[in-house]
């Protein structure tokens, strides 16, 4: 083999152990007992140590010296190997011992952090959250410098390869300007309409077990590669061709499945497409966590809770259901899942008011990152931040800033995808209304087929050749524009 060959060969092996981890960290938030959290914890240490080694022998930095004398005059390959440089160029600037001491930390901490969310109470997690912070800061120290990007940027740069700490917030404070206005007047709009009517409980989690299942393989989800289960954060793991998605369900409200199902299988459906001749080189993997996002809200958010696929899926809750029809007409539906209300509760909140908890995990990560905020202030920074935004102040932190995941399991860097991702979605479906003649008459039928051919050929089977802006220029013709989003907001609660 050319020196070409052999990395693609070392990566192949790195994306194995890869996915190992993420069926792992599936089973862990599913199936595993809880005693199983410290070797689980050892496990995936293990796993990511092992990763690690692979990737920063010095065999690879001479191998992709050569490759890169070589040249590539395909595309495809060309971006591969880049993308395996900056692969080996983020390992490389990170000593293995920090890399294990994070895994463990990180399970560790979001062990605890489960227990003291359902106490509210951030000074049980308080000292893991410390340490985590603690080894997050070593890790944006030593990428910094070996990436040539501010601290926070190297964090943000291992989500969603691209994007600046300084683009995002320009776009953050573009958007706040616009809630600032829009968010009252949506309100009031609503309020002189009439309150949506909720469908009778209970709704016994077998019947909505199943309708769910049914309506992901409705949206093209093909369960000979997929698995729906259980868990308390719906969530996406699993593998392109072993697809593990998570809903949650309570018997006096659908919505919450109904919504998280459509949602992750957005997520799931965009694994399913990536390009299957790259599997397992970084070029075929996703091109990031905003373009992730991008997918599953452009399910959720623009097909899914359009006036034409309600009008078809209102019929089928009633029929999976039954009693009274009038609050499953697709009117009712849009009432209740079109609803403007300022929240605590980010997974809860609606598209508009959504980027705005956004906004504040972003201001605060960095704090935390900059060293600017310690973790024992960071409670009070979220109620004086959330306040600022959007005039409320969390009764507890289980409301406040237990209510996350992502810092307790290290994810520092991560939030800002959600907000760009829900952008990218109204410019990505833009874009196909605009060229897909079909979109609006398939979803009335409950079809997605068309708008998914579409993502299939313009995101979906592109994996990581292009760069976030760079993917989106070539889908729509111009890199992320906010625009969209607010066109989209403003036609949706404001006219």
């Amino acid at each position: 083999m050319n020196a070409y060959d052999r990395l693609a060969a070392r990566f192949a092996r790195i994306a194995t152990l890869g996915e190992a981890s993420s069926v792992l960290n599936w089973d862990a938030a599913t199936m595993m007992p809880r005693g199983g959290a410290p070797a689980r914890g050892d496990q995936l240490a293990v796993l990511a140590g092992i990763s690690h080694s692979l990737l920063t022998a010095p065999v690879v930095g001479d191998d992709l010296a050569a490759a890169e004398a070589e040249g590539e005059s395909d595309m495809w390959r060309a971006a591969n190997l880049r993308l395996m440089r900056h692969a080996h160029t983020r390992a490389t600037a990170m000593p293995s011992e920090l890399v294990e001491a994070q895994a463990r930390a990180n399970s560790a901490c979001e062990k605890v952090w489960r227990e003291a969310r359902r106490q509210s109470d951030f000074v049980m997690v308080r000292p893991h959250l410390e340490h985590v912070v603690r080894l997050m800061r070593e890790a944006a120290a030593a990428l910094s410098p070996a990436l040539g990007l501010a601290p926070y940027d190297a964090l943000m740069d291992g989500h969603q390869r691209g994007m600046r700490s300084a683009d995002v917030a320009a776009v953050f404070a573009e958007y706040e300007t616009f809630l600032g206005w829009a968010l009252p007047q949506a309100e009031e709009r609503q309020a002189r309409k009439p309150q949506p009517r909720r469908p009778e409980h209970p709704f016994p989690i077998a019947i909505q077990e199943a309708l769910c299942h049914r309506l992901a393989e409705r949206l093209g989800l093909d369960f000979a590669h997929a698995r729906l289960d259980r868990s308390a954060h719906p969530f996406t793991g699993g593998t392109p061709s072993d697809v593990r998605i998570t809903s949650r369900y309570v018997e006096t409200d659908f919505t919450q499945a109904v919504l998280a199902l459509v949602h992750e299988t957005g997520h799931a459906l965009y694994e399913r497409g990536l390009p299957e001749r790259w599997a397992r080189q970084p070029v075929g993997e996703a091109a990031g966590m905003a373009t992730h996002e991008s997918q599953s809200l452009i399910v959720e958010m623009q097909a899914c809770r359009s006036d034409a696929f309600l009008g078809w899926l209102g019929p089928e809750l009633h029929t999976a259901f039954g009693g009274d029809p009038a609050p499953y007409r697709p009117d009712n539906l849009a009432r209740l899942w079109r609803r403007v209300e300022r929240g605590f509760i980010r997974v809860d909140a609606d598209e508009m008011t959504y980027p705005a908890h956004v906004i504040l995990r972003f201001r605060l990560e960095q704090a935390l990152v900059a060293g600017a905020l310690t973790v024992a202030d960071l409670p009070g920074a979220w109620n004086d931040g959330f306040r600022a935004l959007l005039g409320m102040s969390p009764p507890d932190d289980a409301r406040g800033c237990l209510q996350d995941i992502h810092w307790y399991d290290g994810a520092f860097g991560y939030f800002p995808s959600y907000t760009l991702g829900a952008m990218a979605a109204a410019q990505l479906m833009a874009a196909a209304r605009r060229e897909v003649a079909d979109l609006d008459p398939g979803l009335g039928r409950g079809d997605l087929s068309p708008l998914l051919a579409w993502l299939r050929a313009k995101v979906h089977g592109q994996g990581s050749l292009l760069e976030f802006n760079a993917l989106l220029g070539e889908a729509t013709g111009k890199p992320l524009d906010p625009t969209d989003f607010q066109v989209h907001l403003t036609a949706r609660y404001l006219n």
